[in-house]
């Protein structure tokens, strides 16, 4: 080979091993110069998180000036509404999230929230989001899932993660549908270890697949893989890892029973423990590339220039070392390119100039309203009328999981001040108990709160023994004590009134409040 085609060959490897990237970064204003710099090398992805938002306007030109290197170029972001937001990382969504969706079972409902979270993303530049989740939430001490799941019936999951694939790309931008095979019957967060699933494939046929096969048939763009291990899938790697689970399963033609989608695969972040723990991110870039993964989605805690490097110079060694063919490299990018075409083909085909978004209307409250109708009210023996005057809310707050973060805020208090000025909260941790067998924090709450009326607020009561036992305590003490619970509602109603609202969204949060006084 002479030195020419020695260094286009690898010029190429080196575009491909880019494209196949979807790293996140640092900064709102402007981009980092290393990032502009890998676009005009190959880098046809990139990834917006939390730390890159503060407004729409912002957005707009940060990924304004990122089209400025490549027209085609797919932004990507994990934009769930509900719990988890990165569009509105610092007020709460405006949309109440996937169980409030399922329990109020309207997939025109759906569809249409879909398309408004789609059209707002769109209006900000965004093209690809890493979106929706199409678990069935058959564990419900699940500690990542949960309220993120549209609920525990694979048919009404189904119906849900088709609307929300159709609605989201009738707006022109891409759905990665998530977390394939499915992550729902899992008691770990992926986040920091490996899950695992002991179902038979006759299980995860009728029940975790079932979402899927629905988005594959709605047109989703893309899927994301789960780092999880399914041994009936494959004994030895997890999802994201696995031949038997990408080729064998996601990409086999429908006839010979897989699922014949022929979009794009993209990896759960390469960084998290499932992943880098066992295999490394460089390692598992790599066998990931392999198993039949298209895209790598990189950046939560690794948004350098370091990064990209390594994880671009281990793809193209791996090819060089035959661990890696260069044809599934190039299938892998090419297949990057093809989505970002769609992206910018499907702006154009609304009919109006080159690089504006399809023509939706606008549906500002439909997120308001669809909290307003999953909230679900129960009456205890000694509930009250509306209140009137200004209450102490007592927020049980849990540690948060790494795919929801801490930034954003939740729950009833905010919204409540606002209907009822002077009301104030307190956050409750983990509650230590006294000789008398009451929570010390329970004793406190009390003595603050004096005659004004308690809200107390909960986020998966079920799951947490403190909790529980904090709040039985709460309302043995004080048996008017109005009850939230902004996570799955699994534990049975207690309190003058129990009010779950399928979600901590700040929209779910307004609908509490506005039940609570009558609003």
């Amino acid at each position: 080979m002479s030195t020419t085609s020695a260094s286009a060959r690898t010029d190429s490897l080196s575009r491909d091993a880019l494209a196949v990237l979807q790293p996140g970064f640092r900064g709102t204003t402007t981009a980092p110069d290393w990032l502009l710099r890998r676009i005009d090398e190959g880098l046809a992805s990139v990834a917006l998180f939390g730390r890159n938002i503060e407004r729409p306007e912002q957005v707009a030109a940060l990924t304004g000036q990122l089209r400025a290197e490549r027209g085609d170029l797919l932004v990507a972001i994990d934009e769930e509404g509900g719990d988890v937001t990165r569009l509105e990382v610092n007020e709460g969504s405006s949309f109440p999230g996937n169980l409030a969706l399922g329990a109020v079972d309207d997939p025109d409902l759906t569809r249409a929230v879909a398309q408004e979270i789609g059209r707002r993303l769109a209006e900000v530049g965004v093209n690809l989001d890493w979106a929706p989740s199409a678990d069935v939430n058959a564990n419900p001490d699940n500690p990542v899932i949960g309220v993120r799941s549209f609920g525990a019936d694979p048919k009404l999951v189904a119906r849900h993660t088709a609307a929300y694939v159709e609605g989201m790309q009738a707006a022109g931008v891409a759905t990665s549908v998530k977390h394939f095979p499915g992550h729902g019957d899992t008691a770990v967060d992926s986040h920091h270890d490996l899950p695992r699933i002991d179902a038979d494939l006759n299980v995860l046929a009728d029940r975790d697949l079932v979402p899927f096969r629905a988005a594959v048939a709605a047109g989703t763009k893309a899927v994301m893989s789960a780092h999880i291990l399914v041994p009936a899938l494959d004994p030895n790697r997890p999802a994201t890892l696995s031949p038997e689970a990408l080729h064998g399963l996601l990409r086999r033609p429908v006839a010979d029973g897989g699922f014949g989608f022929d979009g794009l695969i993209i990896s759960d972040a390469i960084e998290m423990k499932a992943i880098s723990a066992a295999y490394g991110v460089e390692r598992g870039t790599v066998l990931a590339l392999a198993a039949g993964v298209d895209a790598i989605c990189v950046g939560g805690g690794l948004a350098d220039e370091d990064t990209v490097r390594r994880l671009r110079d281990a793809l193209v060694q791996a090819v060089r070392a035959g661990e890696l063919k260069e044809e599934r490299l190039a299938d892998a990018a090419a297949r990057v390119r093809a989505l970002a075409d769609w992206a910018r083909l499907d702006a154009r085909g609304a009919g109006s100039a080159e690089g504006s978004t399809p023509s939706v209307a606008a549906a500002p409250e439909v997120g308001l309203a669809a909290a307003r109708r999953a909230v679900r009210v129960t009456a205890g023996p000694r509930a009250t009328g509306p209140l009137t005057r200004a209450a102490y809310v007592a927020a049980f707050t849990p540690m948060a999981s790494i795919a929801v973060g801490d930034d954003t805020p939740w729950g009833v208090a905010a919204e409540l001040a606002r209907l009822l000025p002077g009301t104030e909260t307190e956050a409750l941790n983990n509650a230590r108990v006294t000789e008398h067998g009451v929570p010390q924090t329970i004793t406190q709450v009390c003595a603050k709160a004096g005659e004004r009326p308690i809200v107390a607020v909960v986020r998966d009561v079920h799951r947490h023994t403190w909790m529980t036992e904090a709040l039985a305590a709460l309302v043995a003490a004080r048996p008017d004590t109005i009850v939230v619970e902004m996570g799955v509602p699994q534990a049975a109603p207690v309190g003058a009134l129990h009010i779950a609202t399928h979600g901590a969204a700040r929209v779910c949060g307004r609908a509490a409040a506005e039940v609570i006084t009558g609003g």
